[in-house]
C-alpha cells in the first residue's frame, strides 16, 4: 500500500537583494539559487523522507528543469513512474525575489502544472486500489482536483486536501469529497469569509467546514498551534517551540507528518502532533524541500519533546 500525491511540481528560482525593486528599476542583487518545489512535490518528498511509500502523479515540461525535478523526487524516495513529461509547455517555475527583511515578490508560471487534466486523473485512478490516501492541493486546475477527489471517493480511500493557494471560487461540491482539510489561517479565512487569527476563530471556522461536508477540519495557526475538529471531538495542539528561520513548505511538511502517522495507523491526535512536529522542523532550515526532515531527525525530535506535552484535554462539541 502507498500514499498518492496528485499536484504541482515546480522549480523555484530565488534571487536575494537588500530590498525589492520598484517598477522599472534594475537592482543589483546579492545571491541566486534554485531549488525544487511545488506543493504537490513538497508533500511527496515530506512523506518519502519519513519512510512512507509515496507515488507522485503530475506533470513537468520536456526541459532541463523537468529532468532536475523528477531526478530530485526520485532521489528523495518518491515513485515517479506516473509523472508525465509534457512536450508542449515548460515546467512550472516560480521566480522569487527576497529582501533582507524576508519580504518577497513572486511570479509563478504554472507551465505543465496548468495542463493537468482528465488524462492525469485516469493515470491516478489506476493507482487508487493500492493506496490508503490521496493528497491534493490547489496549484493545478481545480477541475482536475475535483475529478481526482471523486475517483478517490469511489475507491473509498482517504482524501486529504490542502486548500492552498487560497481561492475565492472554491467549489462547494468538493467539500463532501474531502475527509481531512488542512487550511492555514489565511486559507481558512478565505473559505469561511471571516478572519481566523486564533484558537477561538479557528474553532468557528472548523465548524463551518464540517457543516459544508468535510469529515475533519484542521486549521493550522503557525506558531500559535493547530486546531482540529470532527463531528465527535475537537482539540487544540500547541506549536512546538523552535527557532524559525524560514516558513516555506512548513504547511507541506505538516501534511506529510499528518499523513505518515495515519498511514502507520496512529490516532488522529497523534497524527496532528506528527504534523505539527514535521512543520516545526521544516521552519528551522532554509528552502522548501531542503528543509523537510528525514525519519531519523523526526523521531529524535519527537523523543526530545515528548508527544504528551503537546496534548490538551479533549472537548466535546457540546462544551
Amino acid at each position: 500500500m502507498s500514499i498518492i500525491v496528485f499536484g504541482s511540481i515546480n522549480i523555484d528560482l530565488v534571487a536575494t537583494a537588500p530590498r525589492l525593486p520598484v517598477a522599472g528599476e534594475t537592482l543589483l542583487g546579492e545571491d541566486f539559487f534554485q531549488v525544487s518545489g511545488g506543493k504537490g512535490a513538497n508533500q511527496a518528498v515530506a512523506l518519502a523522507r519519513l519512510g512512507i511509500p509515496t507515488q507522485m502523479v503530475g506533470r513537468v515540461g520536456a526541459d532541463g528543469f523537468g529532468v532536475e525535478l523528477v531526478n530530485n523526487l526520485q532521489a528523495s524516495g518518491v515513485q515517479i513512474d506516473n509523472i508525465f513529461v509534457d512536450k508542449t509547455v515548460s515546467s512550472g517555475v516560480a521566480i522569487i525575489a527576497v529582501n533582507h527583511a524576508g519580504e518577497n515578490q513572486i511570479i509563478v508560471i504554472p507551465g505543465a502544472n496548468g495542463c493537468v487534466n482528465q488524462e492525469d486523473v485516469e493515470r491516478l485512478s489506476h493507482l487508487l486500489p493500492s493506496a490508503t490516501a490521496l493528497l491534493l492541493q490547489l496549484e493545478i486546475p481545480i477541475t482536475a482536483v475535483v475529478a481526482a477527489a471523486k475517483a478517490a471517493r469511489k475507491t473509498k480511500i482517504t482524501v486529504i486536501l490542502d486548500p492552498a493557494p487560497a481561492q475565492s471560487d472554491f467549489p462547494d461540491e468538493l467539500y463532501p469529497l474531502v475527509d481531512i482539510i488542512t487550511p492555514n489561517e489565511v486559507e481558512a479565512a478565505q473559505l469561511v469569509g471571516f478572519p481566523v487569527d486564533g484558537e477561538e476563530q479557528a474553532a468557528k471556522a472548523a465548524e463551518v467546514l464540517l457543516q459544508r461536508g468535510v469529515k475533519c477540519a484542521i486549521v493550522k495557526l503557525g506558531a500559535k498551534g493547530v486546531f482540529c475538529a470532527t463531528v465527535e471531538e475537537k482539540f487544540f495542539i500547541p506549536a512546538f517551540p523552535v527557532h524559525a528561520v524560514d516558513t516555506v513548505a512548513a504547511g507541506d511538511a505538516f501534511n506529510g507528518g499528518l499523513t505518515a502517522a495515519l498511514f502507520e495507523k496512529l490516532s488522529l491526535h497523534q497524527a496532528v502532533i506528527w504534523g505539527a512536529a514535521a512543520g516545526a522542523l521544516a521552519t528551522t532550515k532554509l528552502g522548501a524541500q531542503t528543509s523537510l526532515p528525514d525519519r531519523f531527525t523526526f523521531d529524535a525530535f519527537l523523543r526530545e519533546w515528548g508527544e504528551t506535552r503537546f496534548m490538551r484535554v479533549n472537548l466535546s462539541l457540546g462544551e
